[in-house]
C-alpha cells in the first residue's frame, strides 16, 4: 500500500539519517512511502488561537494533497504529527476555521478533514502489526534494556490525537519488544523534557532532562528511544549527569531489520 509521506524539516535537514532509516525500514516491511511534492513546514507549534489562519495553511495543503491522491498521510516527527493532526481536527470540527482556510486557499474542492493522519509508529502497530514486525526482524536486539521516552506531543491532547493512553501508554514498549529488546518502564517517560524552553530557561531544561535520565537509569535502562527530534536533541544536549544514549526509534528499527 502507498502512503503519502510528510518527513518534516528536521528530518530533511539536520537528521537525514533518521529519515533514511524510516524509508529503508518501510521498504523492508513492504510499505511504500511517497513523499508529498512541495510540502512546507507545518510550523512546529500548533496555533492555539482560533483566528490564527495563516499558520494552519501549510498543514491543510499537505492534508489536501494526500486527499487528492486518495492516500493516508504518514508523519515521522511527533511535533509535525501533533500540528497536522490537530489542524486536521480543526478542519473537520470547526466550521469557522474551515470556512476561512478554504476561502484563503481556494482549493479545487474545499477541505474538511477527510485525510487520515498516521504517525509512523501507528503504521507499525495498526497496519504491519507488532507480531508481523517481529517476524521481519533479522537482527533481534536481545539483551538490551531500552526505555521509551514519549514526552508531550504524541499523547496530548488525547481526545484529538487518539494515539495511546496518555497516562499509561504502551505503543513504544510493544515496539521495543517486537525488536527483541526488553522495555524498561520508568516514572518520567511521559514528562516534558523542556525542549521548548531551552533557549529561554536552559537551567529548567537541564533540570527536566536530568530527572528523566535519572529515572530511566535507576529503573535499569541502558538507552532511551524517542519519536521526537526536538526531545532527542534536548535530552542529549541538556542532560548533564550520567547521560544515557538517546536514539530515534527508526534507528533501532533499521538495525533490527538489518537495513541500517
Amino acid at each position: 500500500m502507498i502512503y503519502s509521506y510528510y518527513p518534516g524539516c528536521t528530518l530533511k535537514t539536520k537528521a537525514k539519517e533518521l529519515d533514511r532509516y524510516a524509508r529503508s525500514s518501510a521498504q523492508a516491511l513492504g510499505i511504500e512511502l511517497s513523499e508529498l511534492p512541495d510540502w512546507q513546514c507545518c510550523g512546529a507549534v500548533y496555533p492555539m488561537a482560533r483566528d490564527e489562519i495563516a499558520t494552519r495553511l501549510s498543514s491543510v495543503r499537505a492534508l489536501a494533497s494526500a486527499r487528492e491522491l486518495g492516500q493516508d498521510l504518514v508523519t515521522l516527527c511527533s511535533a509535525c504529527h501533533h500540528v497536522i493532526k490537530r489542524v486536521n481536527h480543526d478542519m473537520a470540527s470547526d466550521e469557522d476555521i474551515r470556512t476561512k482556510v478554504n476561502n484563503y486557499l481556494d482549493l479545487p474542492e474545499p477541505y474538511a478533514g477527510e485525510t487520515r493522519v498516521l504517525h509512523y509508529l501507528e503504521l507499525l502497530r495498526d497496519v504491519v502489526g507488532f507480531d508481523g514486525l517481529k517476524k521481519k526482524v533479522s537482527n533481534p536486539l536481545k539483551g538490551r534494556r531500552i526505555a521509551a521516552y514519549y514526552g508531550c506531543l504524541l499523547l496530548r491532547p488525547s481526545k484529538e490525537l487518539g494515539f495511546d493512553n496518555p497516562e499509561n501508554p504502551s505503543i513504544m514498549e510493544d515496539f521495543i519488544r517486537a525488536l527483541g529488546a526488553e522495555p524498561v518502564i520508568y516514572a518520567y517517560r511521559n514528562e516534558c523534557c523542556g525542549g521548548y524552553v531551552t533557549l529561554e530557561n536552559n537551567g529548567l531544561a537541564q533540570k527536566k532532562c536530568n530527572a528523566i535520565m535519572a529515572s530511566a537509569r535507576d529503573a535499569g535502562a541502558e538507552a532511551l528511544i524517542t519519536a521526537c527530534p526536538l526531545c532527542m536533541y534536548n535530552l542529549d544536549a541538556n542532560a548533564t549527569a550520567e547521560k544515557l544514549p538517546v536514539h530515534y526509534f527508526t534507528e533501532l528499527l533499521a538495525e533490527a531489520l538489518g537495513v541500517k
